[in-house]
């Protein structure tokens, strides 16, 4: 068997596997119990944007003091969350309280197409013809 032959296959499967391969990226968005509707609505789109782009989003509920004795507020805020943001994507990990945090996982949908490639392409047809 020639050893330059089957290097060089061996070389073309590892590119092949890795050109399937998708890098996954976690993003993050904190948020406290008593956010008010504003800074909520904003959060949320944060992470509409980030489940929309096909980015995991760790959403992580600060408590400080005497919240940490309301962990309820936390867990009904990310409820709220999960709900708003369904049709973008699913919990992948459920509301857990971890010390002074509560964290949860969206993650997106497995049929949803990131939008980067389809808004490049939206910005482009959009531009006005350059006269010559």
């Amino acid at each position: 068997m020639d050893f330059g032959k089957f290097k060089y296959e061996s070389a073309q499967k590892a590119r092949e596997s890795r050109r399937n391969q998708q890098l996954t990226v976690i993003k993050e968005q904190k948020l406290r119990p008593k956010i008010d509707q504003h800074d909520y609505e904003t959060k949320k789109g944060h992470v509409s944007r980030f489940l929309a782009a096909g980015n995991k989003v760790k959403v992580t509920i600060m408590f400080r003091g005497r919240e940490q004795s309301r962990p309820e507020l936390g867990f009904r805020l990310l409820q709220k969350l999960a709900d708003e943001v369904t049709e973008l994507g699913f919990v992948e990990s459920s509301p857990k309280q971890d010390g002074r945090n509560m964290i949860m996982v969206l993650a997106p949908h497995k049929n949803v197409k990131p939008q980067k490639a389809a808004k490049a392409a939206k910005d482009e047809s959009s531009e006005p013809p350059a006269d010559a």
